[in-house]
């Protein structure tokens, strides 16, 4: 079979796609036929040696959508071979609903074998009915991507409907569900980008209010303005967090799933004064992925924004492009 491969944490140049062995699952297991796989920055980091527990070489990726192909024994499933399903990539949450285990958990694609290949060998648990509405790249944008998005947003973050939420740098693959998530939940949603164009695209999506942090220093101040915000849900750290702090309502919510500008220092008196929570989120478990899912069952109108669909063998093109942090939306592979 064609895999996406990874020898070397020299960047995205460094992937190859090359023919390996198809494998054959184990005690418990499901071979999934996969059709579509998303990107996550994580495979980005991976492939710049900038992400824990590395082993080389490997076969990358953590979303995926596909139909069934054969069954390990002992695989507890009601799914026939050649259903259509979707993967959901936390491997091992733990018995804690609270926060994962870090002793058994992982995800697809590192350390473990991943999703950019026509076969993929997951645990039966983690394998469930792909939504009959969606194709199967829109089904393969969601997995992780969703559900953080669904544990920061809801889990986490307490949305509830009419609440006004702020999400901070709308474009990546989260922030893009949170605004979807939010607005499904009947919030008033602000968003903040440093590009006019993926404004726009949030607006369209139903963004209320949109603010460019690059051409608008003080867009905490006209976000707070606005209305007051209930909820903040960011992944830049930096002097964001502080911001935010700035921002929202007293008694507010504010949920952080990453840290991409770096770390965050803050002023101690908004915190306390006003009484906020700062939450810390990641990923999500079944429970999470199973209720996250079920939003997108046939009749409902939610569809993951999709910037590109690239096929398997430009996945360096794929790649480069989420380096460049221009995609609006989750960029997909095709496995034909």
């Amino acid at each position: 079979m064609r895999a996406v491969r990874l020898a070397e944490t020299s960047g995205p140049a460094a992937l190859r796609v090359e023919q390996i062995p198809v494998p054959t699952p184990g005690e418990g297991e499901v071979l999934v036929r996969v059709r579509a796989a998303a990107l996550n920055r994580r495979d980005l980091f991976i492939t710049q040696g900038k992400y824990p527990n590395i082993v080389l070489p490997q076969t990358l990726g953590a979303d995926g959508a596909g139909e069934v192909a054969a069954f390990g024994a002992g695989a507890q499933t009601e799914l026939k071979v050649g259903d259509d399903v979707v993967i959901d990539p936390m491997i091992g949450w733990g018995d804690d609903e609270r926060v994962w285990d870090g002793r058994t958990s992982s995800l697809l694609g590192m350390p473990s074998a991943g999703t950019f290949a026509e076969y993929a060998c997951v645990p039966a648990a983690n394998v469930y009915v792909k939504p009959r509405g969606l194709t199967m790249e829109e089904a393969a944008a969601i997995p992780l991507a969703g559900l953080t998005a669904y544990r920061a947003t809801f889990v986490r973050g307490r949305l509830q409907p009419g609440e006004t939420v702020l999400i901070t740098g709308v474009g990546g693959g989260v922030q893009t569900f949170a605004l979807i998530f939010a607005k499904h939940a009947r919030a008033r949603v602000i968003v903040t980008s440093s590009s006019d164009e993926k404004l726009e695209q949030a607006r369209a999506l139903g963004a209320d209010l949109t603010l460019n942090y690059r051409t608008t220093a003080d867009w905490h101040k006209q976000a707070r303005a606005a209305g007051p915000i209930d909820l903040a849900i960011d992944s830049s750290g930096g002097d964001t967090v502080a911001k935010l702090l700035d921002a929202v309502r007293p008694g507010a919510r504010i949920v952080v799933y990453g840290g991409t500008v770096g770390e965050a220092t803050i002023r101690m008196f908004p915190l306390f004064w006003k009484h906020v929570d700062l939450l810390g989120t990641s990923m999500g478990s079944a429970q999470d992925f199973a209720e996250m899912l079920a939003i997108f069952e046939e009749g409902q109108p939610l569809k993951p924004a999709v910037d590109r669909i690239y096929p398997l063998e430009d996945v360096v093109s794929a790649v480069e492009r989420m380096q460049e942090a221009s995609q609006f939306g989750k960029i997909v592979l095709r496995i034909d």
